[in-house]
């Protein structure tokens, strides 16, 4: 029997439901919906957290496979198309400056195939928007302390910087960030390949690595 069948069995045979199996092995119910459908092999400290929420030993569930060739397809562009709509997620600042990183955070976090070098790529695209929203504050800061400045000390009204200066400058500056890593993204290489899909066969050793 499969590894995704087996798994499917003993869920049902401890009357749990995908969503409680997720919970009590610490993954998203996604994570098992793509396991007990085939399309992902978990990786050895998946399979244990999930053998243990499900009181199997861990050589009941994953014994049979462990030496069977698996094919796995690898898709460099569903990587891409991600952080491109992860990059265009962040154009949410218009509508919502102060807090709009938290968009492509949530994003992220739900989404649970992504290479390590896609998950890296996308921290630094939040980064960048935690850090703009933290010099677009500062920028409005010292304009009112300049206006301030200038008003109570010497009296020239004629110096005071329009609040709206920082405003759109901020910004456009943010608007050519999201568009520069939008260009970096097509340019990157996510995986083997640029714009094509391998299948790669990889032994379920590898996957217990």
């Amino acid at each position: 029997m499969k590894l995704h069948l087996r798994i499917v069995n003993a869920r049902q045979q401890k009357g749990l439901t995908q969503e409680e199996l997720a919970e009590l092995a610490g993954v998203s119910a996604r994570t098992i919906q793509r396991i007990e459908s085939g399309d992902s092999i978990p990786r050895s400290f998946t399979l244990k957290a999930i053998a243990k929420a499900l009181d199997k030993p861990y050589e009941e569930l994953s014994n049979d496979e462990q030496y069977a060739p698996v094919v796995k397809a690898v898709s460099p562009a569903d990587d891409q198309h991600f952080l491109k709509m992860l990059n265009l997620s962040c154009f949410s600042y218009i509508i919502i400056p102060y807090v709009h990183f938290l968009i492509p955070r949530y994003i992220l976090k739900k989404e649970n195939d992504l290479s390590n070098e896609t998950i890296f790529f996308s921290r630094k695209l939040i980064r960048q928007q935690v850090s703009w929203v933290v010099i677009f504050h500062l920028s409005l800061i010292v304009t009112l302390a300049y206006n301030l400045l200038v008003v109570k000390m010497f009296g020239r009204r004629d110096l005071v910087i329009h609040y709206l200066w920082p405003f759109f400058i901020m910004y456009l500056a943010n608007a050519v960030i999201i568009a520069m890593n939008a260009i970096r993204i097509k340019s990157i290489s996510i995986s083997l390949t640029d714009n094509e899909c391998l299948v790669n066969v990889v032994s379920d050793e590898r996957w217990q690595s």
